[in-house]
């Protein structure tokens, strides 16, 4: 049977790969500031709640609470704020999913020269193996609305995926002794410092409807407070750059799910650039120590 340390990064790649399915849901009925703002104040009292009921503390020192801040300002503020901006702006989610696929390899780059982590040279080609793979699963769904791609999109865009690939190297470079539940409840302090400036430039017209209610419940229950969760702990208990590696088989995942969930189909290469995924997150997962 595998041990739950082997399940949590299972566990993570579905949970976190639902995010898109949430946001596409939600999109109509909000701007993406508005929304990205509401979610983050629902997920704090349900943090402080779980934070009261199991026994911990709110008190960190200040520097375990500015660390927590920064990283909630670069993984949740400005990665989302970036994504969903995209989308809300006509950019399509496969095109979305592909540039924020660079984060690994951006990731295990500021590992190698930030936090002198050893990335092997079998490391640095299953990164690059992963990207090619994500490209094979996602041009057959990008048609030809590519050409209609707003040029700031891609630019916000790109901001997102630096945003999460900074966001995760400096969650490594966190104070020994953190409480992982307490530093995700300042993180998302940091996150409503990015989203609620933002969002005064929009009307916070919200239209309320079932789905939208769905899709906020799924994306602070689930992708805030359990994928979350499992992604700080992933951190904590290994290299900043073979977690980033689990982003790869996110996209997978999401085709995967569309595939079961709304009858999408999957063609002859999108199944080629799954297999190479799943080989390059292989190569990238260190060698057990005998």
């Amino acid at each position: 049977m595998l041990s739950l340390t082997k399940l949590v990064p299972i566990i993570f790649v579905l949970l976190w790969s639902t995010g898109f399915i949430g946001a596409r849901l939600g999109a109509p009925y909000s701007e993406p500031f508005a929304f990205l703002s509401l979610r983050f104040l629902l997920v704090l009292p349900l943090m402080g709640i779980i934070i009261w009921l199991s026994g911990r503390s709110f008190a960190l020192t200040r520097q375990q609470v500015l660390h927590a801040v920064i990283t909630g300002m670069l993984v949740h503020g400005i990665y989302l704020s970036g994504v969903f901006w995209a989308i809300d702006n006509g950019m399509p989610a496969g095109v979305t999913a592909l540039i924020t696929g660079l984060q690994p390899f951006i990731t295990g780059t500021l590992a190698y020269f930030l936090l002198k982590e050893d990335v092997t040279p079998r490391q640095w080609i299953g990164l690059a193996a992963g990207f090619v793979g994500i490209v094979l699963v996602i041009l057959p769904k990008m048609g030809s609305g590519v050409a209609q791609i707003p040029l700031w999109t891609v630019a916000a865009a790109f901001v997102a995926t630096l945003g999460i690939a900074f966001g995760t190297t400096w969650q490594k470079r966190q104070p020994t002794n953190t409480d992982l539940v307490t530093g995700i409840f300042y993180q998302y302090f940091g996150a409503l410092l990015i989203t609620l400036p933002l969002s005064m430039t929009e009307s916070w017209v919200i239209t309320w409807s079932g789905d939208l209610i769905f899709a906020l419940a799924w994306l602070v229950i689930v992708l805030s407070v359990g994928a979350v969760l499992l992604l700080m702990y992933l951190l904590q208990h290994g290299a900043a750059s073979t977690t980033a590696t689990l982003f790869y088989l996110t996209p997978v995942a999401a085709a995967v799910e569309s595939y079961f969930l709304f009858g999408e189909t999957l063609n002859f290469i999108q199944l080629i650039g799954m297999a190479i995924v799943v080989v390059a997150i292989a190569v990238c997962r260190p060698k057990q120590k005998a």
